[in-house]
Protein backbone atom coordinates (compact mmCIF):
# COMPACT_ATOMS: atom_id res chain seq x y z
CA UNK A 1 0.00 0.00 0.00
CA UNK A 2 1.27 3.46 -0.69
CA UNK A 3 0.75 5.89 1.24
CA UNK A 4 1.65 9.65 1.92
CA UNK A 5 2.06 10.06 5.10
CA UNK A 6 5.06 10.49 7.80
CA UNK A 7 6.21 7.16 9.16
CA UNK A 8 8.40 7.48 12.43
CA UNK A 9 9.60 10.28 14.62
CA UNK A 10 6.65 12.67 15.37
CA UNK A 11 7.74 15.27 17.29
CA UNK A 12 5.68 16.52 20.40
CA UNK A 13 5.68 20.10 20.61
CA UNK A 14 4.03 22.42 23.82
CA UNK A 15 3.06 25.65 23.84
CA UNK A 16 5.78 28.84 23.41
CA UNK A 17 4.32 30.04 27.53
CA UNK A 18 5.05 26.79 28.68
CA UNK A 19 8.27 26.57 27.10
CA UNK A 20 9.40 29.53 29.07
CA UNK A 21 11.98 30.06 31.84
CA UNK A 22 13.07 33.01 33.59
CA UNK A 23 15.54 35.06 32.65
CA UNK A 24 16.62 33.60 29.00
CA UNK A 25 16.66 35.72 26.23
CA UNK A 26 16.61 34.33 22.28
CA UNK A 27 17.62 37.70 20.83
CA UNK A 28 20.33 40.64 21.04
CA UNK A 29 18.73 44.03 20.04
CA UNK A 30 20.75 46.10 17.55
CA UNK A 31 22.16 49.66 18.75
CA UNK A 32 19.27 52.22 18.02
CA UNK A 33 19.83 53.84 14.97
CA UNK A 34 17.70 57.10 16.41
CA UNK A 35 18.33 58.83 19.46
CA UNK A 36 15.95 57.42 22.21
CA UNK A 37 12.49 59.45 23.27
CA UNK A 38 10.98 59.20 26.81
CA UNK A 39 7.61 57.42 26.08
CA UNK A 40 6.23 58.37 29.61
CA UNK A 41 6.13 62.00 27.49
CA UNK A 42 4.85 60.74 24.69
CA UNK A 43 1.88 57.89 25.32
CA UNK A 44 -0.98 58.55 28.37
CA UNK A 45 -0.06 56.99 31.90
CA UNK A 46 -2.82 54.44 31.61
CA UNK A 47 -1.16 52.96 28.33
CA UNK A 48 2.23 52.53 29.46
CA UNK A 49 3.32 48.66 31.45
CA UNK A 50 6.80 48.60 32.26
CA UNK A 51 6.35 44.48 31.65
CA UNK A 52 4.37 41.87 29.64
CA UNK A 53 2.62 39.31 32.04
CA UNK A 54 3.03 35.93 30.66
CA UNK A 55 5.22 36.99 27.77
CA UNK A 56 7.44 34.07 27.25
CA UNK A 57 11.83 33.98 27.95
CA UNK A 58 12.66 31.15 25.55
CA UNK A 59 16.37 30.86 23.83
CA UNK A 60 17.15 31.17 20.17
CA UNK A 61 17.25 27.29 19.99
CA UNK A 62 13.78 26.93 21.75
CA UNK A 63 12.06 29.61 19.24
CA UNK A 64 13.84 27.99 16.12
CA UNK A 65 13.10 24.40 17.15
CA UNK A 66 9.28 25.55 18.17
CA UNK A 67 8.28 26.90 14.94
CA UNK A 68 10.17 25.10 12.81
CA UNK A 69 7.65 21.75 13.95
CA UNK A 70 4.64 23.80 14.02
CA UNK A 71 5.40 24.58 10.26
CA UNK A 72 5.85 20.66 10.14
CA UNK A 73 2.29 20.06 11.31
CA UNK A 74 0.87 22.18 8.85
CA UNK A 75 -0.84 20.44 5.46
CA UNK A 76 -0.65 21.90 2.47
CA UNK A 77 -0.26 21.98 -1.14
CA UNK A 78 2.91 22.00 -1.02
CA UNK A 79 2.94 18.82 0.78
CA UNK A 80 0.28 16.58 -0.67
CA UNK A 81 -2.55 15.55 -2.53
CA UNK A 82 -5.78 18.18 -1.71
CA UNK A 83 -8.73 17.09 -2.66
CA UNK A 84 -10.90 19.44 -0.86
CA UNK A 85 -14.02 19.89 -3.47
CA UNK A 86 -15.55 23.05 -4.10
CA UNK A 87 -12.26 24.35 -3.38
CA UNK A 88 -10.31 24.18 -5.96
CA UNK A 89 -7.01 23.93 -4.31
CA UNK A 90 -4.56 23.87 -6.90
CA UNK A 91 -1.01 24.19 -6.89
CA UNK A 92 0.15 27.47 -7.09
CA UNK A 93 3.12 27.81 -9.62
CA UNK A 94 6.31 29.39 -7.95
CA UNK A 95 6.68 31.78 -11.01
CA UNK A 96 3.89 33.78 -9.58
CA UNK A 97 5.06 33.85 -6.31
CA UNK A 98 8.48 35.23 -7.45
CA UNK A 99 6.39 38.25 -9.72
CA UNK A 100 4.21 39.13 -6.52
CA UNK A 101 7.32 40.16 -4.90
CA UNK A 102 9.02 42.11 -7.47
CA UNK A 103 10.31 44.73 -5.35
CA UNK A 104 8.41 47.59 -7.69
CA UNK A 105 5.13 45.72 -6.59
CA UNK A 106 5.73 44.84 -2.63
CA UNK A 107 7.01 48.74 -1.83
CA UNK A 108 4.26 50.57 -3.14
CA UNK A 109 1.76 52.21 -1.30
CA UNK A 110 -1.85 53.03 -2.04
CA UNK A 111 -1.32 56.81 -1.21
CA UNK A 112 1.40 56.92 -3.54
CA UNK A 113 0.07 59.69 -6.13
CA UNK A 114 -0.75 58.47 -9.73
CA UNK A 115 2.10 59.02 -11.80
CA UNK A 116 4.55 56.76 -9.90
CA UNK A 117 1.58 54.08 -9.83
CA UNK A 118 1.51 53.62 -13.42
CA UNK A 119 2.81 50.36 -13.65
CA UNK A 120 0.31 48.52 -11.35
CA UNK A 121 -2.64 50.29 -12.37
CA UNK A 122 -1.76 49.35 -15.79
CA UNK A 123 -1.36 45.37 -14.47
CA UNK A 124 -4.84 45.95 -12.59
CA UNK A 125 -6.19 47.46 -16.15
CA UNK A 126 -5.42 44.99 -18.07
CA UNK A 127 -6.49 42.17 -15.36
CA UNK A 128 -10.06 43.73 -15.54
CA UNK A 129 -9.81 43.45 -19.14
CA UNK A 130 -8.12 39.56 -19.32
CA UNK A 131 -11.23 38.97 -16.63
CA UNK A 132 -14.36 40.19 -19.24
CA UNK A 133 -12.69 38.70 -22.01
CA UNK A 134 -12.66 34.99 -19.99
CA UNK A 135 -16.16 35.49 -18.81
CA UNK A 136 -17.29 37.09 -22.11
CA UNK A 137 -18.64 40.36 -19.95
CA UNK A 138 -18.24 44.09 -20.09
CA UNK A 139 -16.67 45.40 -17.35
CA UNK A 140 -14.79 44.01 -13.89
CA UNK A 141 -14.09 45.77 -10.60
CA UNK A 142 -11.57 44.32 -8.59
CA UNK A 143 -12.39 45.15 -5.47
CA UNK A 144 -14.01 42.88 -3.42
CA UNK A 145 -11.80 40.45 -1.15
CA UNK A 146 -12.97 37.48 -1.31
CA UNK A 147 -15.60 34.86 -2.91
CA UNK A 148 -18.69 35.84 -1.52
CA UNK A 149 -17.48 39.73 -0.91
CA UNK A 150 -18.29 39.40 -4.53
CA UNK A 151 -21.54 38.01 -4.58
CA UNK A 152 -22.36 40.62 -1.73
CA UNK A 153 -20.97 43.27 -4.74
CA UNK A 154 -22.67 41.76 -7.70
CA UNK A 155 -26.16 41.64 -5.75
CA UNK A 156 -25.94 45.15 -4.22
CA UNK A 157 -25.41 46.38 -7.81
CA UNK A 158 -28.47 44.23 -8.81
CA UNK A 159 -30.30 46.15 -6.14
CA UNK A 160 -29.00 49.49 -7.02
CA UNK A 161 -30.57 49.35 -10.95
CA UNK A 162 -34.11 48.47 -9.52
CA UNK A 163 -34.00 51.26 -7.38
CA UNK A 164 -32.47 53.66 -9.75
CA UNK A 165 -35.61 53.09 -12.13
CA UNK A 166 -38.17 53.70 -9.26
CA UNK A 167 -38.88 49.74 -9.28
CA UNK A 168 -37.00 47.88 -6.07
CA UNK A 169 -37.87 44.36 -6.06
CA UNK A 170 -37.58 42.32 -3.46
CA UNK A 171 -36.68 38.15 -4.09
CA UNK A 172 -33.31 36.56 -5.49
CA UNK A 173 -34.31 32.80 -6.55
CA UNK A 174 -31.45 30.28 -5.39
CA UNK A 175 -31.57 26.42 -6.16
CA UNK A 176 -30.23 23.65 -3.59
CA UNK A 177 -27.05 23.20 -5.77
CA UNK A 178 -25.54 26.48 -5.33
CA UNK A 179 -22.87 27.87 -2.88
CA UNK A 180 -23.96 28.03 0.72
CA UNK A 181 -23.03 31.81 0.89
CA UNK A 182 -25.44 32.38 -1.42
CA UNK A 183 -28.48 32.93 0.51
CA UNK A 184 -26.50 34.55 3.31
CA UNK A 185 -24.85 37.27 0.81
CA UNK A 186 -28.87 37.48 -0.70
CA UNK A 187 -30.23 38.41 2.62
CA UNK A 188 -27.37 40.91 3.30
CA UNK A 189 -28.48 42.67 0.25
CA UNK A 190 -31.78 42.61 1.31
CA UNK A 191 -33.29 40.52 -0.71
CA UNK A 192 -35.57 37.19 0.33
CA UNK A 193 -34.33 33.95 -0.63
CA UNK A 194 -36.90 31.70 -2.96
CA UNK A 195 -35.52 28.06 -3.02
CA UNK A 196 -35.31 26.00 -6.10
CA UNK A 197 -35.24 22.36 -6.01
CA UNK A 198 -33.31 20.64 -8.73
CA UNK A 199 -34.64 17.93 -10.98
CA UNK A 200 -33.95 14.45 -10.45
CA UNK A 201 -30.70 14.98 -12.61
CA UNK A 202 -29.35 17.16 -10.59
CA UNK A 203 -29.97 20.18 -12.16
CA UNK A 204 -32.38 23.13 -12.48
CA UNK A 205 -35.37 22.63 -14.83
CA UNK A 206 -36.60 25.26 -16.97
CA UNK A 207 -40.20 24.57 -15.53
CA UNK A 208 -39.25 25.60 -11.87
CA UNK A 209 -37.58 28.86 -12.75
CA UNK A 210 -40.74 29.37 -14.81
CA UNK A 211 -42.97 28.51 -11.70
CA UNK A 212 -41.17 31.14 -9.70
CA UNK A 213 -39.45 33.92 -11.93
CA UNK A 214 -42.34 37.10 -11.63
CA UNK A 215 -41.79 40.99 -11.21
CA UNK A 216 -40.79 40.95 -8.17
CA UNK A 217 -38.11 39.06 -8.27
CA UNK A 218 -34.55 40.92 -9.29
CA UNK A 219 -32.95 37.28 -10.29
CA UNK A 220 -31.47 34.01 -10.23
CA UNK A 221 -28.20 33.16 -8.03
CA UNK A 222 -26.90 30.03 -9.70
CA UNK A 223 -23.50 28.36 -9.48
CA UNK A 224 -22.44 26.23 -12.75
CA UNK A 225 -20.93 23.79 -12.64
CA UNK A 226 -23.26 23.30 -9.70
CA UNK A 227 -21.95 21.93 -6.34
CA UNK A 228 -22.71 18.03 -7.38
CA UNK A 229 -20.27 18.93 -10.35
CA UNK A 230 -22.90 19.24 -13.26
CA UNK A 231 -22.87 21.54 -15.97
CA UNK A 232 -26.73 23.47 -15.94
CA UNK A 233 -27.31 22.58 -19.47
CA UNK A 234 -30.90 24.73 -19.05
CA UNK A 235 -29.47 27.74 -18.48
CA UNK A 236 -29.69 29.66 -21.71
CA UNK A 237 -33.45 28.86 -21.77
CA UNK A 238 -33.41 29.68 -17.75
CA UNK A 239 -31.05 33.01 -19.09
CA UNK A 240 -34.12 33.77 -21.25
CA UNK A 241 -36.98 33.25 -18.55
CA UNK A 242 -35.82 35.50 -16.18
CA UNK A 243 -34.74 38.35 -18.65
CA UNK A 244 -37.93 38.46 -19.83
CA UNK A 245 -39.22 39.65 -16.41
CA UNK A 246 -36.90 41.96 -16.54
CA UNK A 247 -34.55 40.28 -14.01
CA UNK A 248 -30.75 39.48 -13.94
CA UNK A 249 -28.79 36.12 -13.66
CA UNK A 250 -25.96 35.80 -11.10
CA UNK A 251 -23.54 32.81 -11.52
CA UNK A 252 -21.08 31.92 -8.63
CA UNK A 253 -18.16 31.82 -10.68
CA UNK A 254 -16.27 29.63 -7.59
CA UNK A 255 -16.30 26.58 -10.29
CA UNK A 256 -15.06 28.80 -12.95
CA UNK A 257 -12.22 26.02 -13.07
CA UNK A 258 -14.25 23.97 -15.08
CA UNK A 259 -14.96 26.49 -17.75
CA UNK A 260 -12.49 29.11 -18.48
CA UNK A 261 -11.09 29.18 -22.34
CA UNK A 262 -14.12 26.61 -23.11
CA UNK A 263 -17.18 28.12 -22.50
CA UNK A 264 -18.08 32.51 -21.43
CA UNK A 265 -20.56 32.68 -19.28
CA UNK A 266 -21.58 35.77 -20.86
CA UNK A 267 -22.45 34.04 -24.09
CA UNK A 268 -24.89 32.21 -22.15
CA UNK A 269 -27.23 34.89 -20.52
CA UNK A 270 -24.93 35.15 -17.20
CA UNK A 271 -25.28 39.45 -16.54
CA UNK A 272 -22.96 39.30 -13.81
CA UNK A 273 -20.21 36.54 -12.29
CA UNK A 274 -17.58 36.84 -9.73
CA UNK A 275 -14.00 35.80 -10.22
CA UNK A 276 -12.40 34.06 -7.26
CA UNK A 277 -8.98 34.53 -8.24
CA UNK A 278 -7.72 32.36 -4.93
CA UNK A 279 -9.32 29.46 -6.61
CA UNK A 280 -9.08 29.41 -10.64
CA UNK A 281 -6.40 31.97 -11.21
CA UNK A 282 -3.97 29.85 -8.67
CA UNK A 283 -2.83 32.00 -6.00
CA UNK A 284 -2.86 30.84 -2.24
CA UNK A 285 -6.21 29.73 -0.76
CA UNK A 286 -7.14 28.44 2.46
CA UNK A 287 -6.19 29.55 6.02
CA UNK A 288 -8.75 32.68 5.74
CA UNK A 289 -7.22 34.28 3.18
CA UNK A 290 -5.53 35.75 1.37
CA UNK A 291 -8.43 36.16 -1.03
CA UNK A 292 -9.95 38.34 -4.05
CA UNK A 293 -13.56 38.09 -5.70
CA UNK A 294 -13.55 40.70 -8.33
CA UNK A 295 -16.67 40.91 -10.44
CA UNK A 296 -17.69 41.20 -14.03
CA UNK A 297 -21.16 42.61 -15.49
CA UNK A 298 -22.71 43.44 -18.53
CA UNK A 299 -22.81 46.72 -19.40
CA UNK A 300 -26.46 47.52 -18.09
CA UNK A 301 -24.90 46.87 -14.86
CA UNK A 302 -21.59 48.71 -15.38
CA UNK A 303 -22.48 51.96 -14.11
CA UNK A 304 -23.65 50.46 -10.65
CA UNK A 305 -19.64 49.27 -10.20
CA UNK A 306 -17.56 50.54 -7.26
CA UNK A 307 -15.40 53.43 -7.10
CA UNK A 308 -12.90 54.04 -7.92
CA UNK A 309 -12.77 52.87 -11.23
CA UNK A 310 -9.81 52.83 -13.06
CA UNK A 311 -9.46 54.39 -16.63
CA UNK A 312 -6.89 54.26 -19.12
CA UNK A 313 -6.40 57.63 -21.83
CA UNK A 314 -3.63 57.59 -24.26
CA UNK A 315 -1.28 55.74 -22.37
CA UNK A 316 -2.27 57.31 -18.71
CA UNK A 317 -3.64 55.61 -16.32
CA UNK A 318 -5.92 57.35 -13.35
CA UNK A 319 -8.31 56.15 -10.82
CA UNK A 320 -11.47 57.40 -11.36
CA UNK A 321 -14.30 58.48 -8.30
CA UNK A 322 -16.81 60.52 -10.39
CA UNK A 323 -19.88 58.09 -11.18
CA UNK A 324 -23.12 59.29 -9.33
CA UNK A 325 -24.60 55.31 -9.50
CA UNK A 326 -21.91 53.27 -8.37
CA UNK A 327 -22.84 51.57 -5.00
CA UNK A 328 -19.86 53.48 -2.93
CA UNK A 329 -16.43 52.01 -2.21
CA UNK A 330 -16.40 47.91 -0.53
CA UNK A 331 -12.87 47.81 0.37
CA UNK A 332 -10.15 50.16 1.47
CA UNK A 333 -8.28 51.08 -1.03
CA UNK A 334 -8.25 48.85 -4.43
CA UNK A 335 -8.85 45.33 -3.55
CA UNK A 336 -5.90 42.73 -2.41
CA UNK A 337 -3.34 43.99 -4.83
CA UNK A 338 -0.95 41.00 -4.17
CA UNK A 339 -3.70 38.36 -5.61
CA UNK A 340 -4.32 40.07 -8.30
CA UNK A 341 -0.33 40.12 -9.50
CA UNK A 342 -0.36 36.76 -9.09
CA UNK A 343 -3.77 36.03 -11.04
CA UNK A 344 -2.47 38.36 -13.81
CA UNK A 345 1.27 36.10 -14.31
CA UNK A 346 -0.71 33.51 -13.97
CA UNK A 347 -3.20 34.19 -17.02
CA UNK A 348 -0.45 35.59 -19.36
CA UNK A 349 1.90 33.04 -18.35
CA UNK A 350 -0.96 29.96 -19.35
CA UNK A 351 -2.84 32.68 -22.33
CA UNK A 352 -6.13 31.24 -23.92
CA UNK A 353 -4.49 27.68 -24.97
CA UNK A 354 -3.17 26.63 -21.19
CA UNK A 355 -6.50 28.28 -19.84
CA UNK A 356 -8.66 25.87 -21.91
CA UNK A 357 -5.96 23.39 -21.28
CA UNK A 358 -6.44 23.76 -17.86
CA UNK A 359 -10.02 23.04 -17.13
CA UNK A 360 -10.31 20.31 -19.65
CA UNK A 361 -7.60 18.82 -17.74
CA UNK A 362 -9.33 19.42 -14.50
CA UNK A 363 -12.52 17.90 -16.00
CA UNK A 364 -10.49 14.85 -17.06
CA UNK A 365 -9.12 14.46 -13.71
CA UNK A 366 -12.27 14.59 -11.81
CA UNK A 367 -14.15 11.61 -14.45
CA UNK A 368 -10.92 9.42 -14.28
CA UNK A 369 -11.80 9.53 -10.55
CA UNK A 370 -15.37 9.08 -10.74
CA UNK A 371 -15.08 5.80 -12.74
CA UNK A 372 -11.89 4.58 -10.66
CA UNK A 373 -14.38 4.27 -7.40
CA UNK A 374 -17.56 3.87 -8.43
CA UNK A 375 -17.45 0.60 -7.99
CA UNK A 376 -17.22 0.63 -4.11
CA UNK A 377 -18.67 4.28 -3.88
CA UNK A 378 -22.44 4.81 -4.20
CA UNK A 379 -22.66 7.78 -7.32
CA UNK A 380 -25.42 10.27 -6.68
CA UNK A 381 -25.31 11.29 -9.80
CA UNK A 382 -23.81 9.10 -12.52
CA UNK A 383 -23.38 10.92 -15.09
CA UNK A 384 -20.03 12.72 -16.92
CA UNK A 385 -19.54 15.13 -14.19
CA UNK A 386 -17.04 18.31 -15.03
CA UNK A 387 -14.21 19.12 -12.07
CA UNK A 388 -15.78 17.46 -9.05
CA UNK A 389 -17.07 13.95 -8.77
CA UNK A 390 -19.40 13.26 -5.86
CA UNK A 391 -19.76 10.18 -3.79
CA UNK A 392 -21.94 9.40 -1.12
CA UNK A 393 -21.11 6.56 1.76
CA UNK A 394 -24.51 4.94 0.74
CA UNK A 395 -22.53 1.37 0.51
CA UNK A 396 -20.80 1.64 3.48
CA UNK A 397 -23.70 2.81 5.86
CA UNK A 398 -24.69 -0.83 6.14
CA UNK A 399 -21.33 -1.93 7.75
CA UNK A 400 -21.78 1.23 10.51
CA UNK A 401 -19.34 3.31 8.58
CA UNK A 402 -20.29 6.80 7.65
CA UNK A 403 -18.55 9.31 5.59
CA UNK A 404 -16.62 10.99 8.74
CA UNK A 405 -15.08 7.82 9.82
CA UNK A 406 -13.41 7.31 5.99
CA UNK A 407 -12.69 10.86 5.68
CA UNK A 408 -10.52 10.33 9.24
CA UNK A 409 -9.34 7.27 8.12
CA UNK A 410 -8.00 8.88 5.29
CA UNK A 411 -5.67 11.24 7.41
CA UNK A 412 -3.96 8.13 8.75
CA UNK A 413 -2.68 7.40 5.34
CA UNK A 414 -1.60 10.93 4.94
CA UNK A 415 -4.07 12.18 2.76
CA UNK A 416 -6.20 15.92 3.60
CA UNK A 417 -9.84 14.37 3.69
CA UNK A 418 -12.28 16.44 0.65
CA UNK A 419 -15.16 17.98 1.20
CA UNK A 420 -17.66 16.28 3.15
CA UNK A 421 -21.53 16.70 3.84
CA UNK A 422 -21.49 18.86 0.93
CA UNK A 423 -23.68 19.15 -1.12
CA UNK A 424 -26.60 18.92 1.30
CA UNK A 425 -28.81 17.52 -1.90
CA UNK A 426 -26.53 14.52 -1.00
CA UNK A 427 -26.91 12.43 2.01
CA UNK A 428 -23.36 11.67 3.42
CA UNK A 429 -21.10 13.42 0.53
CA UNK A 430 -17.97 12.89 -0.50
CA UNK A 431 -17.20 15.57 -2.37
CA UNK A 432 -13.16 15.29 -4.52
CA UNK A 433 -12.19 17.85 -6.98
CA UNK A 434 -8.66 16.99 -7.96
CA UNK A 435 -7.72 20.00 -10.53
CA UNK A 436 -5.40 19.54 -13.20
CA UNK A 437 -2.60 19.92 -11.35
CA UNK A 438 -2.55 16.97 -9.71
CA UNK A 439 -0.46 13.73 -11.82
CA UNK A 440 -2.23 10.43 -12.75
CA UNK A 441 0.13 8.82 -10.46
CA UNK A 442 -0.78 11.04 -7.16
CA UNK A 443 -4.53 10.16 -8.32
CA UNK A 444 -3.73 6.80 -8.58
CA UNK A 445 -1.92 6.52 -5.27
CA UNK A 446 -4.94 8.18 -3.56
CA UNK A 447 -7.81 6.04 -5.54
CA UNK A 448 -5.62 2.83 -3.76
CA UNK A 449 -6.03 4.15 -0.42
CA UNK A 450 -9.76 5.16 -0.77
CA UNK A 451 -10.15 1.12 -2.48
CA UNK A 452 -8.58 0.14 0.47
CA UNK A 453 -10.61 1.97 2.85
CA UNK A 454 -13.80 0.87 1.27
CA UNK A 455 -12.15 -2.13 1.78
CA UNK A 456 -11.59 -1.84 5.64
CA UNK A 457 -14.86 -0.43 5.92
CA UNK A 458 -16.09 -4.00 4.88
CA UNK A 459 -14.00 -6.52 7.02
CA UNK A 460 -12.95 -4.20 10.44
CA UNK A 461 -14.99 -1.57 10.52
CA UNK A 462 -14.24 -0.52 14.28
CA UNK A 463 -10.52 0.62 12.98
CA UNK A 464 -12.60 3.28 10.58
CA UNK A 465 -14.67 4.43 14.08
CA UNK A 466 -11.32 4.79 15.44
CA UNK A 467 -9.37 6.30 13.35
CA UNK A 468 -7.23 8.86 13.23
CA UNK A 469 -4.65 6.60 14.64
CA UNK A 470 -1.61 7.63 13.32
CA UNK A 471 -1.81 11.63 14.67
CA UNK A 472 -0.76 13.41 17.61
CA UNK A 473 -4.25 14.26 18.50
CA UNK A 474 -7.29 11.39 17.95
CA UNK A 475 -10.48 11.67 16.85
CA UNK A 476 -11.67 15.45 18.40
CA UNK A 477 -15.39 15.86 19.71
CA UNK A 478 -15.84 18.26 16.91
CA UNK A 479 -19.23 19.52 18.07
CA UNK A 480 -17.88 20.44 21.37
CA UNK A 481 -14.86 22.20 20.03
CA UNK A 482 -17.08 24.67 17.76
CA UNK A 483 -19.57 25.37 20.65
CA UNK A 484 -16.89 25.73 23.41
CA UNK A 485 -13.53 27.02 21.35
CA UNK A 486 -10.58 27.39 23.85
CA UNK A 487 -9.92 30.86 21.76
CA UNK A 488 -7.15 32.51 24.76
CA UNK A 489 -3.98 30.29 26.90
CA UNK A 490 -4.27 30.94 30.42
CA UNK A 491 -1.41 30.30 32.87
CA UNK A 492 -1.75 27.07 35.12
Amino acid sequence: MSTNGIKGLLMDEPLIFEKSSEGRTGICPSEFDVPPADAKALIPQNLIRETIEGFPDVAEIDIARHYTRLSQWNFGLDTGFYPLGSCTMKYNPKVNETVARFPGFTMLHPYEPEEFTQGALELMYELETYLAEISGLDAVTLQPSAGAHGELCGLLMIAAYFKDKGRPRTKIIIPDTAHGTNPASSHLAGFKVVPVKSEGRGVLSVEAIRDVMDEDTAGLMLTNPNTIGLFERNIREIAKIVHKKGGFVYCDGANLNALMGIIKLGDLGVDVVQFNLHKTFSTPHGGGGPGSGPVGVKKILEPFLPIPRIKKSRKKYSLVYDSPKAIGRLKAFYGNFSIMVRAYSYIRRMGPDGLKKASETAILNANYIKEKLRDVFNLAYDQPCMHEAVFSDKNQTGYGVSTMDMAKRLIDYGYHPPTVYFPLVVHGAIMIEPTETETKETMDRFIEVMRKIAEEARENPQLLKDSPTKTKVGRVDETRAAREPVLRWRKK
